[in-house]
């Protein structure tokens, strides 16, 4: 079923802002796939985060018009599934793991803000920690020292009382 055009003008302007709070987009053909596989696909990108629609490739070519991904518009040909994500990685993360799983689901090109990337550097963008994970291991190591200095801390009293209870123990006995 095909759209009219005041249909098309806001999908274009729904893309058009999606792209504009994206880090990250990538594309992937999906010729093949299951709606049961493809419903899995879209359950894991929601809670991922990750903005996953299949669009028509005219209507996204639109939209990223004038945006950093422009670029990306040499890469859009047949049937493709588009990911876009504020994370950086969460978009390449979701698309990455089910094409592991899915062979007909292909992941062909992505890009992050004026820079296009291939399949392979998205797979590399995937194996790369989320933002998230990046946060939680900075934190660790900003609590690291603190909760060391408060464990010494806490020993000079604790091996005062020991002290205190070997004394006591050696007069009793």
């Amino acid at each position: 079923m095909s759209l009219n055009l005041e249909e098309k003008k806001a999908v274009v302007a729904e893309i058009a802002a999606q792209v504009a709070s994206a880090q990250t987009v990538v594309v992937a053909e999906y010729r093949g796939i299951t709606v049961e596989k493809l419903t899995t696909l879209r359950a894991s990108a929601r809670k991922e985060g990750v903005y996953l629609r299949v669009l028509k490739n005219t209507l996204v070519r639109r939209a990223f018009a004038d945006t950093p991904f422009a670029g990306l518009s040499d890469q859009l040909v047949g049937p493709l599934a588009y990911g876009m994500s504020k994370d950086p990685v969460a978009a390449a993360k979701v698309m990455h793991e089910f094409a592991k799983t899915n062979d007909k689901f292909v992941v062909k090109a992505g890009a992050m803000p004026n820079f296009i990337m291939s399949a392979k550097d998205v797979g590399n963008l995937a194996s790369m920690p989320s933002r998230d994970e990046l946060l939680a291991k900075l934190l660790g190591t900003m609590q690291a020292p603190i909760t060391q200095f408060v464990r010494t801390l806490n020993e000079v009293p604790t091996k005062f009382v020991r002290g205190l209870a070997a004394v006591r123990d050696k007069q009793a006995a």
